[in-house]
């Protein structure tokens, strides 16, 4: 087990991290039901600080695969039941195309996702929502916590949604696509993104099924539209 503890890269570390877990998890260093080390110890052994740890680990229980336990510890809910893995190093060349190929899945997907959500958000639910969309307001232009609390919004609303599978179809289109989301993320203005992400909770938060998805609809054809002006040649927004 010794050999899986190595020092993280900097960059994308939280995201890093998740996948490290969730790749102990599926090689069976951790079977469903057992408890994960102490965050003190996993920031020991990763070379991490705590607050990277907890990042990481809500990352996982969002996916589904640990369930926080406060005052009790971190345990493994699913091993072997994954239905697709994911790359986080995929290299292919970024074209418009792709860019908007990847926005026609989401919408196929999200627009499911937030019809769903709509009937069976728990409370916690929303809470962490409203804590991720706070901390992307707080936050508009730094990359990193853009990147992760947006991207954490979306995977909320899969998750909220009841659909273990449509939540972890989700997670793939996220992880397999990290750097063309953050592509996109220069492309289409923050301050719109933030204000519209917003109007779907609120929408989520009131029960109003045609009004998430009307919302979650807007939205991502607003992207759509951006990824189709865009101007490859063109230096991205940092």
């Amino acid at each position: 087990m010794s050999s899986s503890f190595q020092p993280l890269l900097k960059r994308g570390m939280a995201d890093r991290l998740a996948i490290r877990i969730k790749a102990m998890i599926r090689d069976g260093e951790y079977q469903q039901g057992d408890r994960l080390p102490a965050i003190m110890e996993m920031a020991r052994r990763f070379g991490v600080g705590h607050p990277t740890i907890r990042e990481a680990l809500k990352k996982l229980e969002t996916m589904g695969y640990v369930e926080i336990r406060h005052g009790s510890g971190v345990y493994v809910t699913r091993n072997d039941d994954v239905l697709l893995v994911a790359s986080p190093d995929f290299t292919g060349t970024v074209t418009r195309k792709l860019l908007l190929d990847l926005l026609t899945a989401r919408m196929l997907l999200e627009l499911q996702c937030v019809r769903d959500a709509v009937r069976h958000a728990t409370p916690a639910h929303l809470a962490e929502m409203r804590r991720l969309l706070n901390e992307a307001g707080e936050h508009l232009h730094d990359n990193n916590v853009q990147h992760s609390s947006n991207m954490g919004f979306h995977r909320q609303i899969a998750a909220a949604s009841g659909n273990a599978v449509l939540a972890q179809l989700i997670d793939v289109l996220v992880e397999l696509f990290s750097e063309e989301q953050r592509l996109i993320l220069g492309i289409f203005s923050r301050e719109r993104d933030h204000q519209e992400h917003l109007g779907i909770l609120a929408a989520i938060e009131a029960r109003d099924e045609a009004l998430g998805v009307e919302r979650m609809r807007s939205h991502l054809q607003g992207v759509e539209e951006a990824v189709r002006r865009w101007d490859p040649e063109a230096k991205p927004v940092t």
